[in-house]
């Protein structure tokens, strides 16, 4: 006897953030209406509906009755919900605008981040960045940049984590989380020749010693001269987001 088989329901609001963070849709556009988007996609009026409302309680879209679904500015995007950041990481690599913003938010808090760090570490905390550092750097002098199944960029994205967690701040721990889809976004769009590659390994050996030193303002400067590093594989203008950091550096420095 044959048994029916019926095909998985598409994930619409999947599709739609794809077609709108690739930016097939852009920014002020109409998505299709809703009946057409049953068509589209071979389901109900309520599935189409479920999937709008998922992308209007992100603030991606905007439903406005008699008109049609329009896509709202960026600004107004939740970027900052996991759910945003990983569409944003998987289909939004031709957005110059946020990788420029990402990095610059990284730049405004890794390297208070990494002080805090410094001060709070647990020893079980310096057990977790050495690990990651470890993993990252045995997979370097690997061919394929892999070891013990995993890649040097998932050590690289662990050992960001691992300071984070180092602050035992809850707030600061949580955010980690939330930012792990753009950390591996910056850290995957950096590409780095071998000799470049070795640069970043040293930056990031002095950022855990600085940490296991418990030397908070040597950490901060560490955390600066890896986004310098970062800065020059992405092909940012770093110089000018980095500036106020080394100012604050120095302060804090005279200041101790």
């Amino acid at each position: 006897m044959n048994k029916k088989t019926t095909s998985p329901i598409p994930d619409i609001a999947e599709a739609l953030a794809e077609q709108i963070f690739s930016e097939q849709i852009k920014v002020g556009e109409w998505l299709p209406r809703e009946i057409d988007l049953c068509d589209q996609f071979k389901v109900s009026r309520a599935t189409v509906r479920s999937a709008l409302h998922t992308l209007v309680n992100k603030c991606i879209v905007k439903r406005i009755s008699g008109t049609g679904t329009v896509v709202r500015q960026m600004s107004d995007w939740m970027l900052l919900d996991p759910k945003v950041l990983g569409w944003m990481t998987n289909y939004g690599r031709s957005i110059e605008r946020f990788e420029t913003e990402m990095f610059s938010f990284r730049v405004a808090i890794e390297p208070f981040v990494t002080s805090l760090a410094a001060q709070n570490a647990t020893a079980s905390d310096l057990t977790k960045i050495e690990d990651a550092f470890e993993g990252m750097n045995a997979a370097s002098k690997q061919v394929d940049l892999m070891w013990k199944g995993r890649s040097h960029n998932d050590y690289d994205v662990a050992f960001h984590e691992a300071i984070f967690e180092a602050t035992n701040s809850l707030i600061w721990a949580q955010l980690s989380h939330l930012l792990r889809p753009s950390i591996t976004y910056i850290v995957e769009k950096s590409n780095m020749s071998a000799d470049e590659l070795q640069d970043s390994m040293e930056r990031h050996r002095q950022v855990m010693e600085c940490i296991r030193l418990r030397k908070p303002e040597a950490a901060y400067q560490a955390a600066i001269r890896v986004l310098d590093r970062t800065g020059q594989d992405l092909g940012v203008k770093e110089q000018n987001l980095l500036s106020p950091h080394l100012l604050l550096a120095s302060s804090i420095k005279n200041s101790t």
